[in-house]
């Protein structure tokens, strides 16, 4: 009897221990579930989870099987399958043309004696072949392809070939240069009207630092290269010459020979236009610049209508800001283009903007500086309008501005100066918005040399290409008209002042 009551006392003791075990596990979950953890072991890979009862004995098992790779992409991350998709619509670009290199010329040369035992073996000009190597990127199945101008300058009366990945190699020609974003567009000599792999453009706006991409090209000739990384910066724009210059800058590996090459995503489509890098030895220290592909799409958009590049027009002398500035006219930051001046009639002016107005936003970009306001809207087509964010007496305003072609009002009236005075050789023309804009000059006033002839009067004297004649004799100088009727007197004293830049030069000459 004993035995037996001791034993029904030992499982009502296990029955209750159970019982209070599952109640605690109840709880337990019930708690975790309400503090947020429950979902993250469920996250979790586990083998398995053990809850154990009073007894140290498996009472609760939550069993879950981690997943194991199944498939090579599943083992390794492999960038192969963008690789097969974007590099055969990478060309190598060759460029083969004549340049002219000057020759020191003795003045013995001027004795009839020494000529006639010599000839003219020292005389002249000596003619030499110049070839040059790059990269291009294909974007349309009949062989509009892409470059750097760098790459293709002085090519015009050479020969230009494009070879494929497969080896094939043609012919091509130049349809657009434009110098001041660093591209040219080609057109390949497709007789057979064959169908070239190509790339699609992706939204240069949508990168975000720390983007993976890949660089294609031929660095150093050694043949078609992959290099991976990302994006490390963006919006670089003290690296180029032109004020719309904005570049995305990247670490992977960029060489001499990767310029025009491909900058892609890893949906394979093109982001830019490896352009640049930065070097002290000219191999890569992990500092490429590619042009965005908004920028390359806005040039070749062009060349496909047979057109050149036009930019709308702004109309607006514009500056950085400096940190005292910025706080002078109530901003915490220095950051944004402030408005120097406005022009008389111009788009700038019929939006309503004013001096001292700290432009913050253009079409919902943010405007670091002036150079990334001028990129911004260079991107932007004519025949519509922009929205500019702007700062103005501690308001931020909305302005929309129309977005027109600069006008060539004055007309250029180009001619070429000729006479006994300084400014013999000079090519001088009116300056307009449109000139300005294609010579890239400040000023939309005045008169501005164009081209000094080599050897002339005016080359010797030192003027060159993009001086504006600011005054003749302390008389102000405002068309070609007027300049050219005042070099025609007789002078004994010239006194000429012109603006190189930003910088004002004035000249004394002796006259006749």
């Amino acid at each position: 009897m004993k035995l037996a009551k001791w034993r029904k006392d030992m499982l009502l003791n296990k029955s209750t221990a159970r019982q209070q075990s599952a109640c605690q596990t109840g709880s337990l979950l019930k708690t975790i579930k309400k503090s947020g953890l429950f979902l993250l072991l469920l996250s979790i890979p586990i083998a398995g989870l053990v809850l154990a009862n009073s007894d140290n004995k498996p009472e609760l098992i939550l069993s879950a099987k981690a997943k194991v790779p199944t498939t090579q992409e599943e083992v390794k991350l492999s960038f192969a399958p963008v690789v097969r998709e974007a590099a055969p619509a990478v060309v190598n670009v060759y460029v083969r043309h004549k340049i002219v290199r000057k020759q020191f010329e003795s003045p013995l040369l001027r004795d009839p004696f020494f000529r006639h035992f010599f000839g003219n073996k020292f005389r002249g000009n000596k003619k030499r072949m110049k070839n040059s190597l790059g990269s291009g990127v294909i974007l349309r199945p009949n062989g509009i392809v892409v470059t750097n101008y760098h790459v293709i300058k002085g090519g015009e009366n050479g020969d230009i070939k494009v070879a494929l990945q497969d080896k094939r190699e043609f012919t091509a020609h130049i349809i657009l240069q434009d110098e001041e974003t660093d591209l040219a567009i080609l057109k390949i000599n497709n007789t057979r009207n064959e169908k070239f792999p190509f790339l699609r453009f992706s939204n240069s706006d949508d990168l975000n630092v720390g983007d993976l991409v890949l660089a294609i090209g031929n660095p150093f000739g050694v043949g078609q290269t992959v290099t991976s990384g990302i994006i490390s910066a963006l919006a670089r724009t003290q690296v180029g010459r032109a004020d719309f210059q904005s570049f995305i800058q990247t670490d992977a590996a960029i060489n001499p020979g990767n310029s025009g090459g491909a900058l892609v995503d890893l949906h394979g489509n093109l982001v830019g236009i490896n352009t640049a890098i930065y070097s002290r030895s000219g191999g890569s220290n992990g500092i490429g610049f590619a042009i965005p592909s908004n920028m390359v799409r806005l040039v070749v958009n062009s060349a496909l209508k047979g057109k050149k590049v036009t930019r709308p027009w702004f109309g607006a002398k514009l500056q950085p800001l400096t940190p005292d500035l910025a706080r002078t006219i109530g901003l915490d930051r220095p950051s944004g283009a402030l408005l120097t001046s406005v022009y008389s009639a111009s788009p700038a002016q019929i939006a309503g903007l004013k001096s001292g107005d700290v432009i913050q936003m253009v079409g919902g970009h943010k405007v670091d500086d002036p150079r990334s306001f001028h990129y911004r809207f260079a991107t932007m087509e004519i025949g519509g309008t922009a929205e500019l964010t702007i700062f103005r007496n501690g308001q931020t305003l909305k302005k929309n501005i129309t977005l027109i072609a600069a006008p060539y009002t004055p007309p250029p009236n180009i001619k070429n100066l000729r006479g006994n005075h300084p400014l013999s050789g000079a090519r001088i023309a009116n300056l307009s918005p449109g000139l300005s804009d294609e010579i890239d000059v400040d000023d939309v006033e005045g008169v501005v040399i164009t081209n000094v002839i080599p050897r002339s009067y005016a080359a010797g004297v030192g003027f060159r290409k993009k001086d504006i004649i600011v005054s003749l004799n302390n008389t102000p100088i405002l068309s070609v008209r007027e300049l050219q009727a005042r070099v025609n007197f007789e002078h004994r004293v010239w006194r000429i002042e012109i603006k190189r830049g930003k910088r004002i030069l004035r000249l004394v000459l002796p006259g006749n």
